[in-house]
């Protein structure tokens, strides 16, 4: 039944602590984890807010940088367009050497940026023609491009193939002659332009290209786009511009303050339709932005994990470091908690330990109380029987008993009475002496007589155990201030535990004392079974003690320490297993005039 108990008592305990530890446990990575967490989510919504927010910022940049551009190159060949037929004739342009001459000029000053030039009448006949492609006399009354060109001062169309097959955009400007109005016009090349356009790129999958409100493409690109269309819309301004109604004779009178691309309709632009536009449709970002003068919406596509490649391995370093130090605050969490519950284990068993003590002691207390009355109860008939030993061997020295032939034996045992029961009687004094209340308070100690009482306490035991004292005192008066029952103490438990190394063997116990350097030393060495070199560093702990159990308390090194170390002394330890055991204790000293 007990041993079932027994049992019980130990799983309830390991679940205990199992539970303790784990509270511990989940109370330290808590406790570590919510600052940092706390502080790492702050610093990284902020870090990732500026970041997106700088990289923003330098798209806009870029994309604004690029349509300015972008704007600037077709105002500059609507500008040159411009500029030819206002200083020229209908007449000059009409002639075909003039015209050849004027695109050879541009040609050179823009590279071949102009392909052709040619004149066309009111009915869309193309009256001149210089260029590659031999379009004179074609025919472009059907065209769509004619139709908004005839009706606009300045036209800039969307790509188209044309006649001659290619991709290109036209460039025209209207003029009048005698009410008529006819229309000198270029034709921009396509890869130029493209070219431009393509100069704009981030990363390795930031690619632009412009599409047309028709969501077809006014530049060369690799990209496969799904609905065009919607994606144009997409990325329109949010503020979209609006008509004004022009008067009717505005094409007739030419008027110079209209604006460049108007018609019966003008459109004015709110500022917000020439804003940069932001959309990220799945992985892909989009930045977009209207051109000055067209309907043409240019975009600049990236993947977004290109975009935020930079802000993707920071993200990594910290997921990284996070991780790391997370590991490293569990690591140390277990560590921490097994630690602070093998203390408390431990502190449990010496509180149980010193409960153990506690009890030992008291009945140790309770044996020596009771040794002391016994002491005192013997020591009363042992005086009796000393003073009765006396009284009798008066009365042998009367006359009637000196004839008896006994008396020698009389006396001879008379005599050993008297010296035994002397010896009992100051044994009982020694005894009732240390088993008295410590004094606390310090007086004047003749060391070498307390040594010399303290031996002769065991003088009995060490007979009969085969083991033998000699002190070696270099000075007769060898004094400190301390309490006599604590260094009586001392003795107690150095030369016990030196008897005790011997008790089986026998052996010699060696106590000697001198002065030097104004300190008292005094030294107890035994050639007993010695200690050990692990056990040496921990001879002073509480509670330690390499005695058999039940043979020993593991105090008596501990208090001497204790003790000693109250007197501002101290005490070594030296020993060789199987070889003996040397303590010396150091104490102050007071010299004859103190």
């Amino acid at each position: 039944m007990k041993k079932h108990s027994y049992k019980n008592e130990l799983k309830t305990d390991k679940s205990y602590y199992n539970t303790l530890s784990r509270n511990i446990l989940f109370t330290i990575i808590i406790v570590s984890f919510m600052p940092l967490i706390f502080v790492a989510g702050i610093l990284f919504i902020q870090f990732t807010t500026t970041y997106t927010a700088k990289s923003t910022a330098h798209l806009d940049t870029l994309v604004k940088k690029h349509r300015q551009n972008i704007d600037v190159f077709l105002n500059e060949r609507q500008n040159n367009i411009n500029q030819l037929a206002s200083m020229s004739t209908f007449e000059k342009l009409t002639d075909h050497a003039f015209l050849e001459q004027q695109l050879a000029i541009l040609q050179r000053a823009y590279g071949q940026v102009f392909t052709d030039l040619a004149v066309l009448n009111d009915k869309g006949e193309q009256v001149a023609y210089a260029g590659p492609y031999g379009l004179e006399g074609a025919d472009y009354k059907d065209a769509q491009w004619f139709k908004m060109a005839i009706k606009h001062p300045h036209y800039i169309s969307d790509v188209f193939l044309g006649m001659r097959g290619f991709p290109h955009f036209t460039v025209t400007t209207r003029q009048f002659k005698e009410g008529k109005p006819w229309i000198l016009r270029t034709s921009v090349h396509f890869q130029a332009f493209t070219d431009l356009v393509k100069s704009i790129r981030i990363g390795e999958t930031g690619v632009a290209f412009i599409l047309n409100q028709n969501g077809e493409f006014q530049t060369h690109t690799s990209l496969a786009i799904d609905k065009p269309k919607e994606l144009y819309n997409k990325m329109l301004p949010k503020e979209m511009s609006f008509e004004v109604k022009l008067p009717e004779n505005t094409i007739e009178n030419n008027n110079p303050d209209i604006l460049k691309n108007s018609s019966n309709t003008a459109k004015h632009r709110d500022k917000n339709e020439l804003s940069i536009q932001h959309r990220r449709i799945g992985n892909t970002l989009y930045v977009a932005t209207m051109l000055q003068n067209k309907d043409w919406i240019l975009i600049f596509q990236q993947d977004a994990d290109d975009a935020f490649a930079n802000l993707n391995r920071i993200r990594l370093t910290a997921f990284i470091a996070f991780t790391l130090g997370g590991i490293a605050i569990i690591t140390m969490a277990v560590i921490l908690s097994r630690r602070m519950v093998a203390r408390i284990i431990r502190s449990e068993g010496e509180k149980e330990m010193m409960n153990q003590q506690v009890i030992e002691h008291g009945r140790l207390a309770a044996l020596g109380e009771m040794a002391a009355g016994i002491a005192h109860e013997i020591n009363n008939p042992v005086a009796i029987m000393v003073e009765e030993a006396g009284w009798i061997k008066d009365l042998l020295s009367e006359e009637e008993f000196q004839k008896s032939k006994n008396l020698e034996e009389f006396q001879r045992a008379l005599d050993q009475i008297q010296k035994q029961g002397l010896r009992c009687r100051d044994i009982t004094h020694k005894l009732l002496s240390f088993a008295r209340p410590a004094d606390s308070g310090n007086h004047i100690i003749n060391i070498n007589e307390l040594i010399t009482e303290t031996v002769n306490l065991f003088a009995h035991e060490a007979k009969f155990s085969n083991i033998s004292f000699e002190q070696h005192f270099k000075q007769n008066n060898l004094q400190f201030m301390a309490s006599q029952t604590e260094i009586q103490q001392i003795l107690f438990n150095l030369i016990n535990n030196a008897m005790d190394a011997m008790r089986d063997i026998g052996g010699k116990i060696l106590i000697s004392t001198e002065k030097e350097d104004k300190m008292v030393k005094i030294t107890v060495e035994d050639n007993g079974s010695g200690i050990s070199s692990e056990h040496v560093a921990r001879i002073f702990d509480p509670f330690f003690t390499t005695k058999p159990v039940g043979k020993g308390t593991g105090l008596g090194l501990y208090i001497c320490y204790g003790i000693i170390n109250k007197l501002n002394g101290n005490i070594k330890v030296k020993s060789v297993l199987n070889e003996g055991t040397v303590f010396h204790i150091s104490i102050p000293a007071i010299e004859e005039t103190e």
